[in-house]
């Protein structure tokens, strides 16, 4: 049975930093869904008379966009979201890793796993490059969590040998065989796919990065992720602890970990060696901007990404981050570069497409979501102004779906994710 969701239908299935009118909408619009891919997109007439039997839901009241794509969150993290007044460095010693730390009760990591998951959909991220647990079960009940409710994930157990809390180290030959493991265990299970995941240099040896190496070079199809260049302070530290390294990227290229498949969070102190090696690689960024401004972490240099090529979307860092809404993160990174010194000028239709399909671009999803290419998944969301709030006001008397769209990214709070659909099934939402 094909279904047709009605209403509102915006996305963007081009890329607005390099190709104009990549902002695609259909105000009468409408999504045709069969075995789970969109059918069609496109008018509603049109789809009424492509499909005569189809079953028709109407959503007019609010509008219908992609799943968003986190490329950036901490599950272990939910809980320490607001830890105020802290640069880096004493955020993670002082407020983030105690609480990592207690994931080795497993009914903790447990019931953080399924309420990581939850808040995750309830915010409209239906795909996620996710930061797991220093611990192989905690990692591995993220991995059920997110396998239960169909929501598409990529992520992997932390690995740190160095500088952290002694209970949060391992060694080489240990993270080996627990990463082994699990890899054998989620990797290529339905939606489910393993990164390969230390920390940062900082906290993992030369020996660490090493089984981190062997186990991109075991098994090509993995990803990798970590943290690079988010504060200066932490840069100084890893120049010290390689002194061999010409700058903090050469850290993990040097054992062959920065690739296509790489995501490296925040980025926002870069050397120019570092972005043409990211641009000849296609290694992406994750950029986290409220993350970067909550932390005191400082302004990201999009213009400098753009000019070299380098690929970057949006992760909401939780919990340095300030929430789950990839709403939100549009909003700030907009913010933010009106405040830059090499400022970009964003568009409602950059934040939909770094929120969507720049983030399924950089995660190897490009041609499975992101947008509403027909053939893709239906991860479709219908996002509602709260009654009697100002974004209903604007959804009554905007002029065009262009303001509409910036009014939804900064009355961001005033946004309710009422339904969402992964493969074209709808999700109930706890």
């Amino acid at each position: 049975m094909t279904l047709i969701l009605r209403g509102l239908v915006v996305h963007t299935p081009k890329n607005p930093f390099h190709e104009a009118e990549a902002l695609q909408v259909f105000s009468e619009g409408g999504l045709a869904i069969a075995e789970g891919r969109i059918a069609a997109v496109g008018s509603f007439t049109d789809l009424i008379r492509q499909f005569p039997g189809a079953q028709v839901h109407d959503h007019r009241e609010g509008l219908l966009l992609p799943g968003f794509v986190d490329t950036h969150v901490h599950y272990p993290q939910t809980r320490v979201i607001g830890a105020m007044g802290y640069t880096l460095l004493d955020w993670l010693a002082k407020r983030t890793l105690p609480l990592e730390a207690k994931l080795s009760d497993n009914k903790l990591a447990r019931e953080l796993a399924r309420e990581f998951v939850q808040l995750l959909l309830r915010n409209g991220t239906t795909t996620a490059l996710v930061f797991g647990s220093h611990f192989q079960g905690a990692t591995a009940n993220l991995f059920g969590a997110a396998e239960d409710t169909g929501l598409r994930i990529i992520a992997g157990q932390i690995c740190s040998d160095r500088m952290l809390r002694p209970e949060l180290h391992t060694t080489p030959q240990r993270s080996y065989a627990e990463q082994k493991m699990l890899i054998q265990r989620f990797h290529g299970r339905g939606k489910l796919r393993y990164a390969v995941t230390p920390r940062f240099s900082l906290s993992a040896s030369e020996a660490l990065l090493e089984v981190c190496q062997t186990l991109f070079q075991e098994h090509p199809d993995l990803h990798f992720t970590t943290h690079i260049n988010e504060n200066t302070e932490e840069i100084r530290t890893v120049a010290e602890l390689f002194p061999w390294s010409h700058h903090y990227l050469h850290t993990y290229d040097r054992f062959h970990l920065v690739s296509e498949r790489s995501v490296f969070a925040h980025n926002v102190h870069p050397t120019e060696p570092e972005l043409v090696r990211l641009a000849e690689t296609r290694a992406a960024v994750a950029h986290c901007p409220s993350s970067n401004a909550f932390i005191g972490s400082g302004i990201f240099p999009m213009n400098r990404h753009l000019r070299q090529g380098v690929r970057f979307g949006l992760g909401s860092d939780v919990g340095g981050g300030t929430g789950f809404s990839l709403l939100k993160e549009g909003l700030m990174a907009y913010m933010a570069q009106r405040y830059a010194s090499d400022s970009v000028n964003l568009t409602p239709a950059h934040l939909l497409y770094l929120a969507t399909q720049a983030g399924a671009e950089i995660l190897g999803y490009g041609a499975v979501v992101g947008s509403f290419a027909p053939g893709k998944a239906a991860d479709v969301l219908w996002i509602k102004p709260e009654a009697r709030s100002t974004l209903e006001v604007h959804f009554r008397h905007l002029d065009s779906v262009d303001q509409l769209l910036g009014s939804l990214f900064t009355l961001y709070g005033e946004a309710r994710v009422a339904r969402v659909w992964l493969d074209g099934r709808e999700i109930v939402l706890d």
